[in-house]
């Protein structure tokens, strides 16, 4: 059985195109671990950026640098409260492919299984 299901009125091929283009580009932007780390966070809630540095470890600029990529790409916003900016997951794309990775990667039973203890042998 297939993994994904085309319904018999499957949608065009260039809305497929588009559709293709677009989780390309969200896992470009995953593909960086600062990046994913911090979206990590911000699926957990709300964070200003100090939180972020420490919680996360990512030092100035690159934290700056990280951030400015998630919010040229639509995934994360801003708010300011005074002398600090607050930043929160806005993509419910990115939420969903982070809960599937959290799943996958970080809940406490796949902790202690790493990519070589599922080979077989």
């Amino acid at each position: 059985m297939p993994i994904f299901a085309h319904p018999a009125h499957a949608a065009p091929l260039e809305a497929l195109r588009h559709a293709a283009e677009q989780a390309c580009t969200l896992m470009k932007v995953l593909g960086n671990p600062d990046r994913l780390m911090l979206l990590c966070e911000l699926a957990q809630g709300e964070r200003s950026v100090s939180q972020l540095q420490e919680v996360l470890g990512i030092v100035q600029p690159t934290l700056s640098q990280q951030l400015a990529v998630l919010r040229e790409e639509g995934l994360v916003d801003t708010r300011r409260d005074g002398k600090n900016i607050y930043y929160r997951l806005e993509s419910p794309q990115a939420l969903a492919v982070m809960e599937v990775l959290y799943q996958q990667y970080c809940a406490p039973a796949k902790r202690s299984r790493t990519p070589a203890s599922r080979r077989s042998t």
